[in-house]
């Protein structure tokens, strides 16, 4: 009786495997086609917004399409881009210094910052955020109705170049400073370090280039592979590089290296890095 029981037992859970394993497969499978993904509660929207041929080409700006869709462009366009937003979350919250500012600048809606407000959970912080895009400050106040340390951040439309930093402890450039006319570049990172309180951090993310043409291309044609890989179709990556051109103008890592000494920062490093996206960080002593 005993061997029967435990061979029944034994069927058991092999059946039990079998459908677990079954249903996995079925999930993922039926979660690729998904056309509407949520993602950290948002749902999230499939990115069309050049996938038609278009007649003329307009700027790339980051309007209500955009925003609307930004999570899966973001998902689709930039790689690590999960893993350098929860580093650097985790950053600003061993970084932050109690009764200073952190400042989110080109915040959009609020990804980053929603991951920061969870890092300090109950603990009471100051957090700045600040983009131009009137679209992404909409969406990011809108979702940060459902949190309940909301009142802790403050969202600004507004340029970078003209909001004063003053009293921080952590300052945050997620791929906006590439969007950012280059004669402003220098100056933007000046008044980040004279308003960084001392032993404040910097964490700067974007679009860079090579200095060396071979090693650019290199990049450039990985980039455009890990586009198709994620769906895009060649009209979409053809239109965007358009769309893209005179507004998103990326520097070197040398030339970052170079602004971010020139401003005082004592220590600089790159601490992720991705063919042509690299992350930095700056240390004020």
């Amino acid at each position: 009786m005993k061997r029967i029981l435990t061979r029944i037992f034994h069927d058991f859970n092999r059946f039990m495997k079998i459908r677990v394993k079954a249903f996995l497969h079925f999930f993922t499978e039926y979660y690729k086609g998904f056309k509407i993904i949520f993602f950290k509660g948002v749902k999230m929207e499939k990115d069309k917004v050049f996938a038609n041929k278009k007649l003329k080409v307009k700027p790339f700006e980051f309007n209500k399409d955009v925003a609307d869709v930004f999570d899966d462009m973001l998902n689709r366009s930039v790689p690590l881009y999960d893993e350098s937003i929860k580093r650097q979350s985790q950053l600003a919250f061993n970084y932050y210094q109690t009764g200073t500012h952190i400042y989110d600048l080109g915040c959009s809606h609020g990804n980053l910052g929603i991951l920061i407000a969870n890092q300090f959970k109950t603990k009471s912080f100051s957090m700045i955020g600040v983009d131009s895009s009137k679209p992404m400050i909409e969406k990011y106040s809108n979702r940060l109705e459902r949190y309940d340390n909301s009142s802790q951040v403050d969202l600004i439309c507004g340029y970078l170049e003209d909001v004063k930093i003053e009293n921080a402890s952590v300052v945050l450039i997620n791929l906006t400073l590439q969007f950012i006319q280059c004669e402003k570049r220098d100056g933007l990172i000046e008044k980040i370090y004279k308003g960084l309180n001392p032993n404040g951090i910097l964490l700067l993310t974007e679009k860079i280039v090579h200095e060396e043409m071979e090693i650019d291309e290199i990049q450039r044609n990985y980039y455009k592979a890990f586009k198709l890989e994620n769906g895009y179709s060649e009209l979409e990556i053809s239109q965007k590089r358009d769309a893209l051109e005179k507004v998103l103008i990326p520097d070197t890592i040398e030339t970052h290296r170079n602004r971010i000494s020139k401003a005082g920062f004592a220590t600089f490093d790159i601490w992720l890095k991705w063919f042509n996206f690299a992350s930095m960080i700056a240390l004020k002593k």
